[in-house]
């Protein structure tokens, strides 16, 4: 996005993620920040995890009619948009409104993946697990159902990461003066480990998870800088809040966050997805959240690295020879 039309954007009406968002002092949104880059229809076999990504922040009729695609991928797959319609009881308008939700450009393209999708399932593969924990598991129970969800998280979150979206973060990570990282709780934990890792590659990069400190910092960001709000809720005042004031001042920005729609996206250039998943009493939505986001982290990284190695690669080298002392046994 260019720097004119983020002013004309920002300059229009304050900018900011709405009432009802967490965080005080953050104006009304105005429009968005402009079209996204154009990305394919996801592939059959992202479909049940953009179900779980996006269906939180659908409306119930639309929630029945994705958790209806994604359960019974054949059984939809042979039906017409009003045969949909009316298997969930909703409307033929819903279901192609559903279908462009989950990235489609029509009904007729998500039948295609269904039946994909459906192949796919009849190809051989392991039945589906629960990853429920009860309070009476044993531990090897606990142990092996906290890894099938682990692995699922981190395979929605690669099937529905946009890759143009990655690629165009990490094109203003390689280049950028600055980069700063918001971050709080769980996610700020995710916002250090990010900056630890571009400062190796030699990178100007601190991750804030002080508020007051985080927008003072903002306001000294200008274009060719960078900042990455991580969000799973996608409206977590204390990190939209210097997004936008970034976002105000032209720097690029980014926003890792379960939820796409939300108000972060609203100062963001560039939204990267993660997965949303099912959570239990036992099992609080931080483990998964931090598991989906640091996988987005390591992905912008190594990319990164990719596009930077000439930099890169003696920076990595130096900070292994200044640290190597460290961990070397201690003479007795």
């Amino acid at each position: 996005m260019t720097n004119h039309v983020k002013e004309s954007f920002t300059g229009a009406s304050g900018g900011g993620p709405g009432t009802g968002t967490p965080g005080a002092g953050i104006p009304a949104p105005g429009p968005g920040p402009g079209p996204a880059p154009a990305a394919a229809p996801p592939a059959p076999a992202a479909l049940a995890a953009k179900v779980r990504t996006l269906a939180p922040s659908m409306t119930r009729s639309m929630q029945r009619v994705a958790e209806a695609v994604a359960g019974d991928p054949a059984g939809c797959a042979a039906l017409t948009v009003t045969g949909l319609a009316e298997l969930t009881g909703t409307s033929e308008a819903t279901v192609v409104r559903t279908a462009r939700l989950l990235g489609y450009p029509g009904y007729r393209d998500l039948r295609l993946a269904l039946a994909g999708l459906a192949a796919q399932q009849q190809s051989g593969r392991a039945p589906s697990v629960t990853a429920d924990i009860a309070v009476d598991d044993p531990v090897a129970d606990v142990v092996a159902k906290l890894a099938y969800d682990e692995q699922q998280t981190l395979a929605d979150t690669a099937a529905g990461l946009d890759t143009v979206q990655l690629g165009a973060a990490v094109a203003a990570l390689a280049t950028a003066r600055r980069i700063d990282i918001y971050g709080v709780g769980a996610s700020g934990l995710v916002a250090q480990d990010l900056g630890q890792k571009l400062l190796r590659i030699g990178l100007v990069a601190h991750a804030h998870s002080d508020p007051h400190l985080a927008v003072t910092n903002a306001v000294q960001l200008r274009s060719g800088d960078v900042a990455i709000a991580i969000t799973h809720s996608g409206s977590t005042g204390d990190v939209i809040e210097p997004l936008r004031v970034a976002f105000d001042h032209g720097a690029t920005t980014v926003a890792i966050t379960g939820r796409p729609d939300g108000p972060v996206a609203q100062y963001a250039d560039h939204v990267l997805t993660t997965s949303t998943a099912r959570e239990s009493e036992l099992r609080p939505a931080a483990m998964s959240s931090r598991t989906s986001q640091l996988l987005v982290v390591d992905c912008l990284f190594t990319c990164v690295t990719q596009r930077t190695y000439e930099t890169a690669a003696p920076a990595l080298a130096a900070s292994y020879e200044a640290l190597a002392h460290r961990h070397s046994p201690r003479n007795r």
